[in-house]
Order: C-alpha cells, then sequence, then structure tokens
C-alpha cells in the first residue's frame, strides 16, 4: 500500500465525500505548513452536512459549521497534547463526522503529518517518528496487534477511538503493549451533538467526563436510577434549512457521578429487558466474542410473543469453518452465561458502517441451520 502524498489544500478542496479522501491512502504534511489555522478556515465551506450512520433507522442529515468543527478539533487536539505525539495514523473515514474532526483537522491542530490508512490490509507507515497518535475505529488494534514490531518500535500511542464500543482487540493491545507506552481516549458523542465527554480507558471502566463546553440536562431517573443524556453545546448540529437547537435529548442512558461525569448504561435501541434483567446487548456480544470463534457476530433486539423483549444472535462462520446454530449455543450454554439468545441465525455477512457499527436490520426470516 502506497501512500500518496496529497497538499493539505488538496485535501480540503476535495471535501469529506470525496472518494479520493476516503478510499485510498494519503499522506499530508501539516508539520510543513506555517499557519495551518489560518490555511484551514480559508478553505472550509460555511456548512457541512453530515449523514447518521443508520445504525438506528434511516439515515439522517445533519449540518455543522466549519467554525465548529475547527473549535471541535481543537477540543480532540486538546486531550492528545499532553502525549506530545510527532505523527498521526488515521483509519476514519472523512465522510463521517469523527474522521473529518480526527483524520482531516486533528492533525492541522496538532501540526503533525498524518497517513490515513482506509483498509485492514497493506503496509504501516515508515517513519523515524517514536511518538505516535492513531485515529481509531474497531478495526484498527486489530491491525496494530498484526504489525507488533511496528508498535514496539514507538516510544508511545495515544489512540484515539469514537465510533462504537471498544472492542476486546483494544484491552488487548494495551495489556500487551503496557500502559505505560499505549494510550486509548474514547470520545462519547454522535453525528447530531458532536463529542460530548471523554475518557483515558483502563479496565475498570472509568466515568466519562463531559467536555469543557458541553452543559448537561439531566432528567428524572427511571426505576434503575438511569436518566436520558440531553445536552447543549456550542457545537450542536442542526437540521437542514433549521436553525441550531438549544439542546438536544441524546438516546443514551447514563448513571450520574460527581463532577460532571457519569457511566453509560447504554443506548435506548440497546437495551432489552428478558426476563426481569436488563441486559446491554453491546456489552452482551464483547462477552460472546470471548467464547464463540466466529468471523462477526451480533445481538438484535426482537420482541416475543412470552417474554415481550428478547434477542437473537448473527454469526458470521469463521473462513473455512462451518457451524450450525446448535453448536453456537452449546458454546454459549457451556460459558454460563446468564442470558442467552432466543435463536441464532448463521448468515454470510452483518451489514455495518464503514466504522463498524451495526445497521439497523431485522433478524433474517430464513438462515442456514437457524434454531
Amino acid at each position: 500500500m502506497r501512500y500518496h502524498e496529497l497538499s493539505p489544500h488538496e485535501l480540503l478542496a476535495a471535501g469529506n465525500h470525496a472518494p479520493e479522501i476516503n478510499d485510498t491512502p494519503w499522506l499530508v504534511r501539516w508539520d510543513q505548513v506555517r499557519d495551518p489555522e489560518a490555511l484551514v478556515t480559508g478553505l472550509l465551506p460555511d456548512t457541512v452536512v453530515f449523514r447518521t450512520s443508520g445504525t438506528t433507522g434511516p439515515q439522517e442529515s445533519w449540518v455543522r459549521t466549519g467554525r465548529q468543527l475547527w473549535d471541535e478539533a481543537g477540543l480532540l487536539a486538546g486531550l492528545l497534547a499532553p502525549r506530545r505525539p510527532e505523527a498521526l495514523l488515521a483509519c476514519a473515514p472523512a465522510r463521517h463526522l469523527f474522521g473529518a474532526l480526527a483524520t482531516v483537522l486533528l492533525p492541522a491542530r496538532l501540526g503533525v503529518p498524518v497517513w490515513y490508512r482506509p483498509q485492514y490490509y497493506g503496509a504501516m507507515p515508515l517513519t523515524e517518528y517514536r511518538r505516535w497518535a492513531v485515529v481509531g475505529v474497531p478495526w484498527t488494534f486489530s491491525v496494530l496487534l498484526r504489525h507488533r514490531e511496528w508498535v514496539r518500535a514507538a516510544d508511545q500511542l495515544a489512540v484515539l477511538h469514537s465510533t462504537a464500543m471498544l472492542p476486546a482487540t483494544a484491552a488487548r493491545l494495551v495489556q500487551e503493549q503496557g500502559a505505560d507506552r499505549v494510550f486509548v481516549t474514547e470520545v462519547f458523542g454522535s453525528t447530531e451533538t458532536g463529542g460530548v465527554a471523554s475518557r483515558v480507558w483502563a479496565p475498570d471502566e472509568p466515568l466519562w467526563e463531559l467536555l469543557p463546553d458541553v452543559r448537561p440536562a439531566w432528567g428524572e431517573p427511571d426505576a434503575t436510577g438511569d436518566v436520558l443524556l440531553a445536552v447543549s453545546s456550542p457545537r450542536l448540529a442542526a437540521r437542514p434549512g433549521r436553525p441550531q437547537p438549544a439542546s438536544h435529548l441524546t438516546d443514551d442512558y447514563i448513571r450520574l457521578g460527581p463532577d460532571r461525569r457519569f457511566r453509560f448504561s447504554g443506548r435506548r435501541g440497546r437495551l432489552v429487558k428478558v426476563n426481569g434483567r436488563r441486559i446491554n446487548l453491546d456489552e452482551l456480544e464483547r462477552l460472546m466474542r470471548d467464547v464463540v470463534h466466529c468471523a462477526d457476530l451480533a445481538c438484535l433486539p426482537v420482541t416475543d410473543p412470552v417474554s415481550g423483549e428478547n434477542l437473537d444472535l448473527l454469526v458470521v462462520p469463521a473462513p473455512g469453518e462451518a457451524p450450525d446454530a446448535g453448536q453456537v449455543r452449546a458454546v454459549l450454554a457451556s460459558a454460563g452465561l446468564v442470558v442467552r439468545p432466543r435463536r441464532v441465525h448463521v448468515v454470510d455477512r452483518i451489514d455495518r458502517s464503514d466504522t463498524g457499527k451495526l445497521r439497523h436490520v431485522q433478524p433474517p426470516p430464513t438462515t442456514r441451520a437457524g434454531a
């Protein structure tokens, strides 16, 4: 894989949806630009349209101003600046908000060169830099584990992640390479709100802390003690042709903590109550990935005539293997999981966005050996 060098002007002029910016590897030398802010603010359009990923329903369009994007890139730079990165490897496509912020604008804010890697396979950048920032999507951690020599050659790796729940490979990377060398900073947010909160990942799942310009609007707790998060900030996106809203009610349930901190309980569409037990499907998937050998899997919320809510499991077999649903159920039973799927569907693929999020899908009406 060859990284084609672009000038900052060529990168910004192409636009966030251009195939040559999203689908091919490139290098931009922001370290050679005397005044990145003047260049960026002079080339950014007044408004930029982003679309939600379609993971919880139909895609929707949201508008952000160029000033909002530049300001948020500054907040992200503030999260990484204490690590003093000298260069940046980015894997998030610019067509999505996180990629536009972290792949395109963040290196301009930091004043460092950026290599964009759009795919799993290919060569890593070969340079003399020792302190790296990495803009990650879920598959990035597997890439870093595959290229251990590249990781070991660095004095430090500061990973920024903000597209989905961290995969188990993230914890494996930190544990293998050492928490004094590899840091994973997570950003909590959405296309509608932009970044809302951040934390540095640790095995004890630390609380999230609201970003400096975010004002919370807590609702009344439900029976479990959770509330839906509502926020206000100068970076909220607007609907096309409409003014910026004063606040935005998210689909995220949280448990309040001290000093503008909270614990994430789950997204409204990814929480189900099975036999009186509230289940976070994202957390359950993470547990299942540790015991089910497969290429991919996903839990889907479903309605059930007896229990009201339940879940089905989609499983994509590993290459060269052909498990049936009964074998998968036996593995889950032997693992001692308290909650197990109503049905298992063995499928050829699972529809995901290019940042790894599960799209809004229904269980297949027929499957290979579904049970």
